[in-house]
């Protein structure tokens, strides 16, 4: 279905070219004929793809069509008369008066039921319902206006309106240091992989059904025999869901994912970060004396968590590393290197498979690779991590919390208790 829509798009956008190159050059007679002969070539649906980039109307191009079949070209009549030396193909006054001309407040009210400037108005007839053109077409009738959908859309075609899907581009309230942190980020970054320390991403992937539930996308299947799920989404009782939080080396360009069935509490991220180590940070920086983490502001490696910082001083510890750590603004966590860099590439690699278990996650997860010579490792975390551990003033007190002079909230050092400053 969507290469079909894609297909159908690029095919209008290059009639469309076409239209605007040879219609100032044609009269009303070469534009259908031509309008039909690009209908013809196109085949099934050619009528509609032309209507669509030129504007023409349907009833329009078929009588082009016809015309073309007739061997003897259409009959003359008043509305097909010869052109003459002034280059018109119809008498003088032929034609329908355009309906902008005879209604002149059709194009206002129109706009004002589209505009997104009015979109909130609690009186306007559309705020409740679909702004198709049949919806419009009623809502201008209601007003005064003889107008049929199709016109409808020829006027928001011709007001420069498109159909358009949503966008995900907002992200949260701008901060006034967001650059600025970026740039911070930027700079540890590079000065870390100067000196061969380990830099990594760290962040939560969202929830998933585990059973014989729809994924979205598509893969290739015997044609007609699309693989069965289940027609809801209802959780299994006994499966329920998995929770995936990796850990992505933006040096090395290799990830490690784990794959929790509990919660996603803190103390299972920073267990994440124990299996990186101990399966892959290890082995390739065997020398490593500090490590930079970059996580997001929210969730279980939050900014306020005071539980995120206890359990990376038990990691400091276990390992002698001199942890620091850059936290993403907030409202921007999709700029994390993980998001866009390992995440995206697991999504590709099941989409259209259902996660039937959790063996069949963590394979799919652990078989994820790309031509760039990304790696991934995956492995079950099957250990229970409770919600609601309140850390006292005491513990947090003893955490070797070092901030940073510029927002030692996002930005700061634990240090290894056993070590010296």
């Amino acid at each position: 279905m969507i290469e079909r829509m894609t297909k159908k798009s690029q095919h209008i956008e290059t009639v469309k070219q076409k239209a605007e190159a040879l219609f100032p050059l044609l009269h009303e007679k070469a534009r259908r004929r031509w309008a039909a002969c690009e209908a013809r070539a196109l085949g099934y649906g050619g009528i509609s793809i032309v209507a669509a980039a030129t504007g023409l109307s349907r009833p329009t191009i078929r009588r082009g069509l016809a015309e073309l079949d007739s061997s003897t070209g259409t009959a003359a009549g008043p509305a097909d008369e010869e052109e003459d030396d002034a280059g018109r193909i119809r008498n003088p006054g032929a034609g329908r008066p355009l309906l902008t001309q005879e209604d002149p407040t059709l194009l206002q009210d129109l706009q004002r039921l589209v505009d997104p400037t009015t979109r909130g108005d609690p009186m306007s007839p559309l705020l409740w319902t679909c702004q198709s053109t049949r919806n419009l077409a009623d809502a201008l009738s209601a007003r005064g206006h003889a107008v049929s959908h199709q016109t409808v859309a020829e006027l928001l075609r011709a007001l420069d309106y498109r159909l358009q899907a949503n966008r995900k581009t907002l992200e949260g309230d701008d901060h006034p240091d967001r650059d600025a942190q970026f740039q911070h980020i930027n700079r540890k970054v590079r000065s870390f992989q100067r000196h061969g320390q380990p830099v990594v991403s760290m962040d939560g992937k969202k929830k998933e059904l585990v059973g014989s539930y729809k994924n979205p996308g598509r893969r290739w299947e015997p044609r007609g025999h699309p693989t069965q799920v289940k027609s809801k989404d209802f959780p299994d009782k006994r499966r329920g869901k998995v929770a995936p939080y990796g850990v992505y080396d933006l040096t090395a360009k290799e990830g490690w994912v784990s794959v929790g069935v509990s919660n996603e509490t803190s103390a299972f991220a920073v267990q994440t970060l124990r299996y990186w180590f101990a399966r892959m940070g290890h082995p390739r920086y065997p020398e490593a004396e500090e490590l930079l983490i970059t996580v997001d502001a929210g969730g279980s490696n939050g900014v306020r968590s005071r539980l995120w910082k206890l359990c990376l001083q038990g990691f400091a510890d276990e390992t002698g590393l001199k942890l620091s750590v850059c936290h993403f603004p907030p409202g921007t966590s999709k700029w994390n290197k993980i998001e866009h860099q390992l995440f995206c590439r697991i999504t590709e690699n099941w989409r259209g498979r259902p996660l039937v278990s959790h063996a069949v996650v963590v394979k799919l997860i652990g078989s994820t690779k790309t031509r760039e010579g990304l790696r991934v490792e995956a492995a079950l975390d099957p250990q229970t991590y409770p919600k609601g551990i309140e850390v006292s003033d005491e513990e947090f007190d003893a955490i070797r919390l070092v901030r940073s002079r510029f927002h030692g909230d996002w930005n700061y050092q634990i240090l290894p208790r056993e070590s010296e400053d």
